[in-house]
């Protein structure tokens, strides 16, 4: 019987195996009387050799992979739109099986050097001020495979191979979905899975203090960039709502925490809005807090989110405070997100609910 024949035989809504671990596979061979060694060469066909066909699963036997492929599907996030920016940078709205839209950018640098900026959640329950995405609300939490698919579909289009990086700083709070997070990080960071290292997967976080304690304990683990914004309780409570729950000096406390159980620098975001959060006395304390810290800081001037409630800083005044931060012992860059003109910069990314394509 030829696969085509199975597929059409398959259940319409058979189980996607995309995104199943090393381990929740020995079980799917164990159900269909295999021995539990036919899961690693399956692992292997998923996301080493980035194969969707049972077909072409070419070292399993002929009757598994009929089983397989009349029981099971393999799939990734669909491609819908691309918007292709002057600077080269391209994003991309996905759609997924229950309907709902994630975006993902894939970011060139002059350098060769290339990021992927993936989601974690459809949407953002956390209400950050200056971030597009909140807007939508939260909607659910990504699967480990709809993480990882989302990687392999701009490889794909982009016939890219590792190494290369990762930043989950894309819709969503990852570390409110730090189990499929980390299932996928498992995933991207094994040699007969994706294959990239660690070091090349940042995940970054408004500042859920269980979340980060919780990475703290995880070995290996990604790195970890905090978006911070803020240098006083007061104000980071207007702009980022999680504040009021964990304030400034209980997320300070969960930095050092992670800082100290292992050899991490914690990245720390600070977007930067005019006239709210750049002034000397902000410098200061920035200073002060991040001393007793193995850190630095990216400074990244506000992206218009539209009805906008902040303005962009001046280039001038951005080099002005990095130059502050550096002569003070803070290790600081000015972070000018790629993407701005078809909304892929940090802060922008937004599906509309309704099924509207991002402006």
């Amino acid at each position: 019987m030829s696969s085509s024949t199975l597929a059409c035989a398959r259940p319409e809504r058979a189980p996607n195996l995309f995104g199943l671990s090393r381990e929740e596979l020995v079980q799917t061979a164990l159900g269909l009387d295999q021995p539990s060694f036919r899961a690693s060469a399956l692992y292997r066909w998923l996301y080493h050799r980035r194969q969707t066909d049972f077909a072409r699963m070419s070292d399993l036997p002929a009757r598994l992979r009929e089983d397989l492929a009349s029981r099971f599907r393999v799939a990734w996030p669909e491609v819908e739109t691309i918007s292709t920016s002057k600077d080269g940078t391209h994003k991309y709205l996905l759609a997924l099986e229950d309907g709902a839209r994630i975006e993902a950018v894939f970011i060139p640098q002059p350098s060769g050097r290339i990021t992927l900026c993936l989601s974690s959640q459809v949407g953002c329950a956390l209400g950050c001020s200056f971030c597009r995405t909140a807007k939508m609300g939260f909607i659910r939490n990504l699967t480990p495979g709809e993480i990882v698919g989302q990687a392999l579909r701009l490889e794909e289009r982009h016939h890219l191979k590792p190494p290369y990086n990762i930043v989950f700083m894309g819709m969503g709070e990852p570390l409110l979905n730090l189990d499929s997070v980390m299932a996928a990080f498992h995933i991207l960071t094994d040699a007969d899975g994706v294959g990239l290292s660690a070091q090349r997967i940042t995940v970054s976080t408004a500042g859920y203090v269980p979340g980060i304690r919780r990475l703290a304990k995880m070995k290996p683990r990604p790195r970890l960039a905090v978006s911070l914004n803020s240098t006083t309780d007061e104000e980071r409570s207007k702009i980022m709502p999680i504040n009021r729950r964990y304030p400034l000096a209980e997320l300070l406390e969960a930095c050092r925490e992670l800082a100290s159980s292992g050899r991490d620098r914690v990245t720390f975001e600070y977007v930067v809005l005019r006239g709210v959060n750049d002034r000397p006395e902000d410098v200061r304390r920035l200073v002060r807090m991040l001393a007793p810290l193995r850190s630095k800081v990216n400074l990244i001037p506000y992206n218009p989110i539209g009805e906008e409630e902040f303005q962009r800083p001046l280039a001038a005044d951005l080099e002005a405070m990095r130059r502050q931060l550096v002569a003070r012992g803070v290790p600081a860059s000015v972070r000018w997100s790629k993407g701005v003109d078809i909304g892929a910069a940090c802060g922008q990314l937004w599906w509309q609910k309704s099924g509207g394509i991002p402006a």
